[in-house]
């Protein structure tokens, strides 16, 4: 980890807003409130790219709600509710 990150406090990505740019530090499923049980959630999550050390920024958000983000996880761009973001702790 970076001087950098270690300044920086940590935060869900579902709490960013657009232009945000930082590095995945873990994710924590049982705090995003998903309809998708905790398991299946971070599965899906890491799938997408959303691993530990990731590159992260917020592209563009939703016109209702801001929801949902879209979110380039180091050279892809990714859809994805800001619900389900909430798991992706970010710094």
């Amino acid at each position: 980890m970076t001087e950098n990150n270690h300044a920086r406090a940590q935060m869900p990505l579902g709490l960013a807003s657009r232009g945000y740019s930082g590095v995945i530090q873990h994710l924590n499923a049982g705090s995003a409130g998903s309809a998708l049980p905790d398991a299946e959630l971070e599965s899906r999550l890491i799938e997408l790219g959303f691993v530990e050390g990731a590159r992260v920024e917020v592209l563009h958000e939703g016109i209702v709600g801001r929801d949902p983000i879209a979110v380039r996880v180091e050279n892809v761009t990714i859809a994805v509710r800001r619900r389900e973001a909430m798991a992706v702790i970010v710094a």
